[in-house]
């Protein structure tokens, strides 16, 4: 890192740092900007707004981690400790190009970082992808996780469904399709996700994935969750288990990797060696080696999968054999990854789906930073990685924006964003609005107690709030009180 210089005019007020999205890459940003040495040694003071387009805050871990994923929900305790404190406030339900603009923020703020993530389906383009049973896994998680702006119906009318990609999206949409929605109620899905869930029509649940067991996508965590549905039936299919010089090197070099390929050895193992027929009433099958070359439809609806049998190359990738085989489905749903979206006023890269950056620092039409102007997370580097790797990410980009503090413009305008958004009629949450609203959701499953289930009984800890005005409701109750 290079000398941090703080400015004279920072040295008699704080720095003014606006973080648009509030999901993790925005709090662990705001964070690690806490903790930097400036802020810390108290060389230089802090205030950080945080504005969601939605009420609440947390981001990816509400609105895009599977509700029955509770290790990693708890990453919103940790995101909580943060957001409690008296250098930072959030602003929910203001969108940046709805509600406020970029010139807003840049007049008011010493820098703006953009951390909005990647929110919509990557695109997978193959014959008959747009027959009607064809989804995007985002979407389907966006409706399973009661996002406010989603759908409120999914059509469960399917029998045998695909599911394509090899990565911890595709298995959570996969498990969920599969698992029985008796099982769910000890999660925070509101009914009318589960009432749908209940009455379901799948029995089969196929994933289809382009290479072999040792180059798939998604983490030993993902994998074991599988085994943990009940009255559902893992079934492998041996001449997909291929490995060359690549596969035995990765299970060599990287414990993950073995740790996955030995789970799935042995459960097929164990469904070979077993006497017994499957009495399961739903089956989950993974395919490797096989990659989707068209959906099959007939009047315009999906009516099966044809794939392309592959081969490894040696190299850890795979190519096609020329041999096809079609299976009998009735809806697909591609989970092949995330794509970032535009945002108003900033150059936009489409076809990576991010904001072009060097390292952070926001670029322009002509790939000049823009001064004051930064990224992180998933809107900065695409897609990849796990929530932890946005901590890393987050500090190159913090680093760069305290490099460049003696470069920030002055905000021009003396007006707070709190006046300026009533000025303008938004409807917005706050901090102590998010606590009020999380303590009704607590208080919406205790109300609910103890469920009786063919699993056993179930103690539901809290329901989601779906609908925006009703979270706004709640979010807003304590201030308005205040008000009366």
């Amino acid at each position: 890192m290079s000398e941090i210089i703080v400015p004279e005019h920072l040295a008699s007020r704080a720095l003014r740092v606006a973080i648009v999205g509030a999901g993790p890459a925005g709090i662990y940003a705001a964070d690690l900007l806490s903790k930097s040495q400036p802020v810390a040694s108290g060389e230089l003071k802090l205030h950080v707004d945080l504005f969601d387009e939605l009420p609440t805050p947390f981001g990816l871990i509400r609105y895009g981690v599977s509700p029955d994923h509770p290790r990693i929900k708890g990453i919103i305790n940790a995101l909580h400790k943060v957001l409690n404190n008296d250098w930072i406030d959030f602003y929910g339900n203001v969108g940046l190009g709805r509600d406020i603009s970029l010139d807003d923020l840049r007049a008011r703020y010493d820098a703006v970082i953009i951390s909005t993530g990647a929110q919509k389906d990557a695109d997978l383009n193959i014959p008959g992808i747009d027959f009607e049973g064809s989804f995007g896994g985002a979407d389907f998680v966006s409706w399973y996780d009661a996002h406010p702006d989603a759908d409120k119906n999914w059509d469960l009318s399917a029998k045998e469904v695909a599911v394509i990609g090899n990565g911890n999206v595709a298995l959570d949409v996969a498990r969920i399709l599969s698992k029985h929605a008796d099982q769910l109620l000890e999660t925070e899905i509101p009914e009318h996700i589960y009432q749908q869930l209940n009455d379901s029509a799948v029995t089969d649940v196929h994933v289809f994935g382009r290479r072999g067991p040792a180059q798939v996508k998604f983490t030993p965590l993902e994998l074991r969750e599988l085994s943990h549905s009940k009255d559902v039936d893992i079934v492998l299919y041996p001449e997909d288990f291929e490995f060359d010089k690549a596969s035995d090197e990765a299970m060599k070099t990287n414990n993950q990797t073995k740790t996955m390929v030995s789970t799935l050895t042995n459960w097929l193992i164990e469904q070979e060696e077993r006497e017994e027929a499957p009495s399961a009433s739903r089956r989950l099958h993974l395919h490797f080696l096989q990659s989707p070359v068209e959906v099959l439809g007939e009047d315009g609806k999906v009516t099966g999968l044809k794939v392309e049998r592959n081969e490894l190359d040696g190299n850890g990738g795979a190519r096609g054999t020329g041999e096809f085989v079609e299976y009998p489905l009735q809806a697909i749903y591609r989970a092949v990854g995330y794509f970032g979206s535009a945002v108003d006023d900033i150059e936009y890269d489409g076809a990576k789906g991010v904001l072009p950056n060097v390292e952070g620092r926001v670029l322009d039409a002509a790939g000049t930073h823009v001064p004051g102007l930064y990224a992180t997370g998933w809107i900065k580097r695409g897609p990849i990685g796990l929530i932890g790797h946005t901590k890393g990410d987050a500090l190159e980009t913090i680093t760069h924006l305290l490099e460049d503090l003696t470069a920030l413009a002055e905000p021009e305008s003396s007006q707070g964003i709190a006046d300026l958004l009533e000025s303008r009629g938004v409807t917005f949450s706050d901090w102590e609005g998010w606590k009020n609203l999380d303590e009704h959701e607590k208080e919406l499953g205790a109300a609910q107690g103890t469920v009786s289930t063919r699993f056993g009984d179930i103690t539901r800890d809290r329901i989601k709030v779906v609908e925006r005005q009703e979270m706004l409701e709640f979010s807003r109750a304590k201030k308005l009180a205040e008000s009366l």
